[in-house]
């Protein structure tokens, strides 16, 4: 495959968000007043609790079985790996260049959580389809392709609807919280419910509920309500509606007779899967529009520094594929992975990819960071179609 072949194969992907994304901006201009404030965040709503579990159940029912689940354990590890490095290098951006207090996680998100669904599922299938492909029969490099990039987006819907979902969210209490005890006592006149000789404050680094007793100070921050938080937060987060489809995609996918009741011509349930299916296919095209329409704000009043979204760039796309290249290599000499080129390559290209979507899908969630969020999108995303050629390249050349 030629560098200008492989150049276009990947950069469709990224040009066809950033016309849809064009789009939404214009959607959300006061020439058409569409796409306004309100409702961007009602059509969030819809994405978060339909269309995005939607995509998950449906993809990993159709291609996901037992054996391959067995067979891609190495997978979750590297997913894994790519949000524990990108976490540490964004907190380290956060801790050198200390952007405003409440895009500290929206900083760390978009190093850590990387797009491993909708962008695999293009470009993957298109790099099998084209003439000279390093990786075998399109048919049935093809095949292998859908089924490693559907579940990569089960997986990476995993750990971002936790620990992604839960750095937004801490966010978002962070910007929003509620005023401290000395706070309110350097207030005139402002009073402080103890009606139950209680009160419920919020941690300001941790976003936890801690029970603090008037009559007994002592107990501030007493570890059976701390663990009682963190337990609390845990179960929210798993609760999350595309975590929730995600476990049940796995079970229907991994279990045979389950599996025969949605898939297949004669199955009894068929009609359920294709109507799920078909709510699937609404996700990519709603998140990117609302990304879009979040943009012609964001351009005006996002306050993220240049030198933030460039160490951003920086993370994603020169540190996070060499750490990539060294994982997988590592795992593969070691007799982790198949001998697959093309599962190797899928397991690289996760290192490489621009930030989820749906973090900015959590920012109008949580009120926190859309702005920002919207304008680190417009750059990584511009970014993403020389580096993702780049990196494509070399991970082809040194796999086969």
């Amino acid at each position: 495959m030629g560098f200008w072949t492989l150049f276009e194969v990947a950069t469709m992907p990224v040009l066809q968000v950033l016309i849809i994304s064009c789009l939404g901006a214009f959607l959300a201009t006061g020439y058409c007043n569409v796409l306004h404030a309100d409702a961007r965040k009602y059509m969030n709503k819809v994405v978060f609790i339909v269309f995005t579990p939607s995509l998950m159940f449906a993809s990993l029912v159709k291609t996901v079985t037992f054996q391959e689940i067995i067979s891609w354990w190495f997978m979750p590890v590297n997913i894994g790996l790519t949000f524990l490095f990108g976490g540490i290098l964004g907190w380290i951006v956060v801790k050198l260049l200390k952007p405003e207090r409440h895009l500290e996680g929206l900083v760390i998100a978009t190093c850590s959580a990387g797009n491993l669904g909708n962008l695999l599922l293009i470009v993957i299938p298109a790099i099998c389809n084209e003439k000279g492909s390093p990786f075998g029969e399109p048919s049935i490099c093809g095949v292998h392709g859908i089924a490693y990039a559907s579940f990569s987006m089960a997986l990476g819907g995993f750990y971002i609807w936790t620990y992604t979902y839960h750095l937004i969210r801490t966010s978002g209490q962070l910007l929003h919280q509620r005023p401290s005890v000395e706070e309110a006592q350097k207030v005139p006149n402002k009073e402080i419910d103890s009606e139950a000789d209680a009160l419920l404050l919020k941690n300001e680094d941790s976003g936890l509920i801690i029970h603090i007793d008037e009559k007994n100070p002592n107990k501030k921050g007493d570890g059976w309500f701390k663990l009682k938080g963190i337990l609390h937060q845990v179960v929210d987060e798993l609760l999350a509606p595309p975590t929730i489809a995600a476990i049940w995609g796995f079970i229907f996918g991994a279990v045979p007779w389950l599996k025969s009741l949605l898939i297949g011509s004669n199955a009894p349930l068929r009609v359920l899967q294709d109507s799920i299916k078909l709510l699937g296919d609404g996700t990519i095209p709603c998140i990117t529009l609302i990304l879009g329409g979040n943009l012609t704000q964001g351009l005006r009043s996002g306050r993220l520094r240049p030198v933030v979204i460039f160490a951003i760039i920086a993370v994603r796309y020169m540190i996070l594929p060499a750490i990539g290249i060294a994982v997988v290599r590592t795992a593969s000499q070691l007799g982790f992975l198949s001998a697959d080129p093309l599962y190797q390559y899928v397991l690289m290209v996760q290192f490489t990819l621009p930030p989820a979507m749906n973090i900015g899908t959590m920012t109008q969630l949580f009120d926190v960071g859309q702005d920002e969020c919207s304008v680190v999108f417009l750059w990584t995303y511009l970014v993403a179609a020389l580096a993702l050629t780049v990196w494509s390249t070399f991970y082809m050349w040194i796999l086969t």
